[in-house]
């Protein structure tokens, strides 16, 4: 079965699903909803949703087909104008299977496809299809023998450095992480930046500074956005619905979004604080970046973002937000090729703005940083290890979990 391309919108009394199907038999097509439950079957696509919140079949609830292979449907919310947040989070919304493991449950992994006849839909759930999604950093037991040290997101993986040094070794500073704990880590790490500063490079920049007020100039898509969520709260407060326009998605980024897996992360208090404090190291150094080329970004681009973030170049594990600022502005006074303090507080006021916009500015940046990373050898393996995760993390983040 397939999954098709699909978007959610909504006004105060109905929750609208759009549906992409083209070649489908419209004539034999089935559509099933209850309480937070959509499902959609037109051979040979099958979506199956959570929704965020509830519907209810009332006789108002509509469907319609376009020549151009388009299902709109319509269906009443239980209450009416009550606001569904999270809609253009896709990944999040597809229903999650039930999981039959024995394993401990650090991961709950789920599909995005099923099937759209019950019985079919039955024998799916009995027995799971090992190929859905490919992990390739699954722990063993022979790894936690001799790789007691963890990184990526949540520090949930080890010893894929021990596997994979040669394709690695270009990609961080770290030499043998497998084996360097986090202090060790942030020692080396000092020592290393400290050895790398250029007092000359830096006066330079200091003092001929045209090219660095010349980037300060650029204003990019968050800016804007950030003026516009400000005007609409100034004249409709409580106008949720209008506001939901304000960061939007293009069809590259939810056809990016649809095809990650859903799955569930299960981190405790700790452990979320520095995924938090982890995703404020790499916003930083993505909003450095696109400052730097002003938006055009270029083949230094990949280095630029894991050079500047520890996170992904040390694979250092922060406990306080100051550590984070400290260590992100000490690294671009050491590596870029602009290396001016104006430009670190720059990064900081666009990754302030971004954070304001809520979670689905924050995840247009995350796609931004996959798609250069997917585009670059061997940059690809941090979306493994850090920028998939937290590109489907964050769709569900909870807003209590503070930093």
């Amino acid at each position: 079965m397939i999954t098709p391309a699909f978007e959610l919108s909504q006004n105060p009394d109905f929750l609208i699903i759009t549906i992409k199907v083209p070649y489908a038999r419209v004539s034999e097509f089935e559509v099933y909803f209850e309480g937070k439950e959509f499902k959609f079957y037109a051979k040979p696509y099958f979506l199956r949703l959570a929704l965020p919140g509830r519907i209810v079949e009332d006789g108002r609830e509509k469907a319609s087909y376009d020549d151009k292979g388009i299902f709109t449907i319509k269906l009443p919310k239980e209450i009416p104008g009550a606001y569904f947040e999270g809609l253009d989070m896709l990944t999040a919304l597809l229903a999650p299977k039930k999981s039959r493991s024995a394993k401990p449950l650090i991961q709950e992994i789920v599909s995005d496809a099923g099937n759209g006849e019950e019985e079919e839909a039955a024998a799916e759930e009995e027995e799971f299809n090992w190929e859905i999604e490919q992990t390739p950093y699954e722990e063993n037991k022979e790894d936690q023998l001799y790789s007691p040290c963890c990184y990526g997101f949540g520090n949930q993986k080890s010893g894929v450095f021990r596997r994979l040094q040669e394709e690695l070794s270009e990609v961080i500073d770290l030499k043998n992480p497998d084996l360097t704990p986090t202090n060790e880590r942030r020692k080396k790490r000092r020592v290393a930046e400290a050895a790398k500063f250029d007092p000359d490079h830096y006066l330079a920049d200091f003092f001929e500074d045209e090219a660095i007020h010349h980037l300060l100039k650029y204003k990019p898509w968050w800016i804007k956005a950030y003026a516009k969520k400000r005007d609409s709260q100034k004249h409709s407060p409580q106008d949720e619905f209008n506001q939901t326009a304000i960061v939007s998605f293009t069809e590259e980024e939810k056809e990016q979004l649809r095809k990650f897996t859903n799955r569930t992360y299960l981190l405790d208090k700790g452990t979320c604080h520095q995924v938090y404090l982890g995703l404020l190291d790499i916003l930083l150094a993505y909003c450095y970046e696109i400052s730097a080329t002003e938006g055009e970004k270029n083949v230094e681009s990949p280095w630029n973002i894991r050079k500047l973030s520890a996170t992904l170049c040390w694979l250092e594990s922060f406990t306080t937000v100051t550590e984070v600022l400290v260590s992100f502005g000490r690294r671009v006074l050491c590596y870029p090729l602009y290396r001016h303090f104006s430009l670190v507080t720059r990064a900081l006021n666009d990754t302030i703005m971004i954070l304001q916009l809520g979670k689905s500015a924050v995840l247009k940046c995350l796609l931004d940083v996959h798609k250069i990373f997917q585009e670059n050898d061997p940059a690809y393996i941090l979306n493994d290890l850090y920028i998939t995760d937290y590109c489907i993390w964050i769709q569900k983040a909870k807003r209590q979990c503070n930093i």
